[in-house]
Order: C-alpha cells, then structure tokens, then sequence
C-alpha cells in the first residue's frame, strides 16, 4: 500500500491531460479574490490571503487551471504535494516521515517561490511545519483533501472518498489548516492522483476553490536518483508550467537534491519562479 498516495499524485498525467479543456484561459481578474473556503455553516467573509481564482466552468462547476499564458513571460510555479493518508497514522508512529523539512530548508535558501498542496492529515500530524510554511511569504498553501482518497474512480487504486462527501474533504482540510494556525491559504484545490470528474466538479463547487492540476510530472515520486527528475522536469518546463513534485521524506527522498539542480538551471533559462496565484493571476 505504500506505493498508492505518492504514485497517484506523481503519476497523474493521464489525468492532468482531462484538465487541459479548461486551463488559464478562464482567469478572473488579476485582483479579483475570494473568501477563504469555510464549513458549510461560517460565513465566507473570513481569508487567510486573498488570491486570484478562475470563473466557475460550465454550469456553475469548479475551474480547473492547469498551466498559464504559453505567451507570456517565462514563468514556472513549482509545486509540492505534502500527502498524508486518512490510514497512515500507525506508519507515522513508528517513525515513517511524511514530511521533508530540508526540502522546505532547501527551497528557502533559493528564494524559490512555491505551492503546497498539503492534506488535512499531514497538517495534523505536522502542524508547527504546516505553520512555518503557512507564514513564509515565499510560499502559499493550498488543499489537496483531508484524506487524499480518490474523487472519482479508477484512479490509482486509491480508496474513494464517500459519495456526497466531497465537499465535507475539501473544507475539511481547510479547517485543519486554520487550527495548525497555516496564514496564507489560498483557495485552490489539487484532486489526489488528479483524477476528477464533472459530477464531482458540481459536487465541490460551493467550496469555491479553482482545482489545479499540472502540466509537468517529475517522476520523483519513488525516484531514488535526482538525476533523472531533474531531467524530466527540466525537459518538459514551457512557459507557464505548473510542476508537481512531493514533500514527502519517506516516498519521495530524491526531490530536495533534484530541486538543487532545478532551480538554477531554470534561472540560468531565463524562467522566472512563481508561485500559482501569480500564474492564475496573470490571465
């Protein structure tokens, strides 16, 4: 089972292909910002920070983004999902690490701006690293599902969130978030593996999130050489690419010296590093 949360995010490129009907070519105003994602009950006047979002898709369905302008300045945002299944608890208390600190080191030495798309369950079981990361302007922190179960099926032999509870994981996870005291929540959402479909885009909807998904896979999920995701990341990168990575120690260790080399050869290219709401805030 260990193989399942990482191989869903890493892997997805199947899914982030279904995205591509509806990328950044439906981006709000670069000023334009929402409230942050409450339980069904609060009221939506409360932000963490404010960021650009996508106009709702056909039907009033969640947006989803996947890479920005191909024809604009050379801009990549890097993105790491933070995973933590809704089961691991018993693996995390006999030492398994879920988190990759000197990933997280590593990027702020860099001045490498970033996305994390965290879990509820990691913000739980790491919640004053959650809050590091939460108040470095460097970075903003997005939601990838309380549990990371899969919202819809097949995808990657993921457990399947409960019918009609998607929502309740989306906002779930943002509850987590503010408890671990996390400031800077963006209301973007990463479906776990990527795998979505339109009956759960109206599901989600009212949490008003724009779900992201990428257009660069790095491969480090289980990479035990940092080499080659450097290379397939470095390889792939467009203007406006979202990359998805992990900061997870246990089943991705190879992404902090892969992103060593990473960052400067993007820099040496000429790309300018940001993080998703500046892509989605540039149209």
């Amino acid at each position: 089972m260990l193989c399942l949360p990482l191989a869903a995010c890493g892997s997805g490129s199947g899914a982030a292909e279904r995205s591509k009907g509806a990328s950044s070519s439906r981006a709000s105003s670069p000023r334009a910002s929402v409230p942050s994602p409450q339980s069904p009950s609060s009221s939506a006047s409360a932000r963490s920070s404010a960021a650009p979002t996508l106009p709702p898709g056909p039907g009033g369905t969640t947006p989803v983004f996947s890479h920005g302008k191909r024809d604009g300045a050379k801009r990549v945002a890097l993105t790491f999902d933070a995973d933590m299944t809704a089961d691991q608890d018993q693996r995390a208390a006999r030492g398994e690490r879920f988190d990759n600190p000197q990933l997280i080191t590593t990027l702020r030495r860099l001045k490498a701006p970033a996305t994390v798309f965290m879990t509820g369950k990691w913000a739980e079981q790491y919640p004053d690293q959650a809050k590091s990361i939460g108040s470095d302007p460097l970075f903003e922190v997005a939601d990838h599902s309380y549990s990371h179960h899969a919202f819809s099926t097949p995808c990657y032999g993921l457990p399947a969130v409960a019918r009609g509870t998607a929502r309740q994981d989306v906002e779930r996870a943002f509850a987590a978030f503010r408890k671990a005291g996390v400031e800077r929540i963006v209301p973007y959402f990463r479906f776990p593996g990527g795998c979505y479909d339109e009956a759960v885009l109206r599901e989600i909807a009212p949490a008003k999130v724009t779900a992201v998904q990428w257009d660069v896979v790095s491969g480090d999920a289980f990479a035990k050489k940092a080499g080659p995701v450097a290379d397939q990341v470095l390889a792939q990168v467009k203007p406006g690419s979202v990359v998805v990575m992990h900061c997870t120690r246990s089943a991705a260790p190879a992404t902090e010296e892969a992103i060593r080399r990473i960052v400067p050869e993007l820099r040496a290219r000429g790309y300018e590093l940001v993080k998703v709401s500046d892509l989605i805030a540039e149209g």
